[in-house]
C-alpha cells in the first residue's frame, strides 16, 4: 500500500471529491494539514481514520470550505467537488452544488422541533413543498425514531435521536455526498450500529457518497470501501478497507489487536516509533 491515492482513482467514473495535495494553515503560522490527498468515488464509503488532534476534522472543514470561521486556510492544493475546483466557494454555495458536512457533536438546533430541524436542511431547494414534504418522508423511513419525535424539542432529545437528525437534516438538502465527522462520538455501541447501517443503507439506495471522520476504526472499515490513515496531518497509509483491517500495524495501534501476544504498557507506549509506515 502506498500513500498516495491513486489506485483508488482508477475506476471508470471520475470521482465525486478528489483532494489533491492540500495544505492547511491557521492563523496565518500554525501548519494543520501537511499535503494530504483523498479521493471519493462516486456512490463510494470512504473511512478517514485517526487518533484525536490527526487532522480528520480540518480535513472536513476545509473540503465544506468552513475553515475561514476559524481563521483557516488552505494554502496550497486543490480540492474537486463533481469535477470542478470549490476552495473559493462559500459553504452555502457548496451546500447548494450537493456536498453538505454532518458536524462533530450534532449542532441541532435546540430551541426547535425534530421536524422543524429537518426543515432546515431544505433552505437551499426551490422545488416546492411537494418535493421537500416526499423528502421528509423519506428521512422519517429512514429514521422511524424521527417520526416518533417530530414535535419535541430538539434540545430535549437523546444524543442517538440528535445524530438521526442532524443526518436527516443533511438528507433533505439532497446531497450527492455527505461529509460524517465522529457520527459514534457519545453513543452506545448498540446505536453506534443502528446508525451506520442507516448511513450504508442510503448510500445504497440513494446514491450518496459518504467521507467518514472516525476514531472508531473496527466500525468504520467495516462499514467503509477504502480507507485513509491520518497522522500529523499527513496520510500515512491507505487502501481497500478489508486490507486495512487485516494489516498489522493497524491491527496492532488503531483496532486494539497484537498479532504476537499483549503487548506491554512500555512497548505501546513508544509505539510511534515503531509504526513502519513512518520509518
Amino acid at each position: 500500500m502506498t500513500t498516495a491515492s491513486l489506485p483508488h482513482a482508477s475506476g471508470s467514473s471520475a470521482p465525486i471529491l478528489d483532494v489533491a495535495n492540500i495544505e492547511v494553515i491557521y492563523d496565518h503560522v500554525i501548519l494543520v494539514l501537511k499535503g494530504v490527498s483523498l479521493t471519493v468515488q462516486q456512490g463510494g464509503i470512504v473511512a478517514l481514520l485517526g487518533a484525536n488532534g490527526a487532522g480528520k476534522t480540518t480535513t472536513l472543514k476545509a473540503i465544506s470550505n468552513l475553515l475561514r470561521a476559524e481563521r483557516g486556510d488552505v494554502t496550497k492544493g486543490a480540492i474537486l467537488f463533481d469535477g470542478e475546483e470549490v476552495q473559493a466557494l462559500s459553504p452555502n454555495a457548496l451546500v447548494t452544488r450537493g456536498c453538505i458536512q454532518v458536524m462533530e457533536g450534532r449542532h441541532c438546533f435546540g430551541h426547535l422541533t425534530v421536524e422543524e430541524n429537518l426543515l432546515t436542511g431544505a433552505f437551499t431547494r426551490h422545488d416546492g413543498w411537494g418535493a421537500v414534504k416526499a423528502d421528509l418522508e423519506k428521512v422519517y423511513d429512514y429514521f422511524p425514531r424521527l417520526r416518533e419525535r417530530r414535535s419535541s424539542q430538539a434540545g430535549y432529545t437523546s444524543g442517538g435521536e440528535q445524530q438521526m437528525c442532524a443526518i436527516g437534516r443533511a438528507l433533505m438538502s439532497r446531497p450527492k455526498m455527505i461529509l460524517l465527522d465522529e457520527p459514534s462520538m457519545g453513543l452506545a455501541p448498540q446505536l453506534v450500529e443502528q446508525i451506520f447501517e442507516i448511513v450504508k443503507e442510503i448510500n445504497a439506495k440513494e446514491g450518496v457518497s459518504i467521507l467518514l471522520a472516525e476514531q472508531n476504526t473496527n466500525v468504520a472499515l467495516r462499514y467503509a470501501t477504502y480507507g485513509y490513515i491520518l497522522e500529523s496531518g499527513r496520510v500515512v497509509m491507505d487502501g481497500d478497507a478489508d486490507a486495512l483491517r487485516q494489516n498489522e500495524d493497524v491491527k496492532e495501534f488503531y483496532l486494539g489487536v497484537a498479532g504476537d501476544g499483549r503487548k506491554s504498557f512500555r512497548e505501546v507506549k513508544h509505539y510511534k516509533r515503531r509504526k513502519r509506515w513512518l520509518n
